[in-house]
């Protein structure tokens, strides 16, 4: 299950995403907003990085207006690894390399067919592991120094 929110300047985009995920036959928990009425992102970014977090989801999708604050959120969240992307290849990347388990978006800088392109090559990539692990474990590492 994939879990998804947004603010009011990705509430478009996310409904595009669903939209992906429906085609897909792919199950999403979607946390807000339910519309493009004015809101804070911290509450609904909070909602999904809590999901992963916690294992409710294995991965999440944010969208604010740039990406940036819903980043931001996120990754206050233990073993969550979000990663803001704006082209295929680095979402490509944010999973091969990093295994980002949760896809940030801006609502206002992207189109709908670019995001549902970046979703699409982030959920079909596959995390290398090998050296690009031992990195994460480094994160991990620093988590439990961190939240301690």
């Amino acid at each position: 299950m994939i879990a998804l929110a947004s603010d009011h300047g990705g509430y478009e985009l996310k409904r595009s995403i669903i939209e992906l995920f429906a085609e897909r036959g792919i199950l999403v928990e979607d946390q807000g907003t339910d519309s493009g009425d004015s809101v804070d992102y911290p509450d609904f970014g909070k909602k999904v990085a809590r999901m992963v977090s916690n294992g409710e989801a294995e991965k999440g999708i944010l969208v604010c207006g740039t990406g940036i604050g819903m980043s931001i959120v996120a990754n206050k969240f233990p073993g969550v690894r979000a990663a803001l992307v704006v082209d295929n290849q680095m979402a490509r990347l944010a999973k091969e390399h990093n295994n980002a388990n949760i896809l940030v978006l801006g609502g206002r800088t992207l189109d709908r067919e670019t995001a549902k392109g970046m979703v699409a090559v982030w959920l079909d990539a596959t995390f290398e592991g090998g050296r690009h692990q031992g990195r994460l474990d480094k994160i991990a590492e620093l988590e439990k120094t961190l939240y301690r």
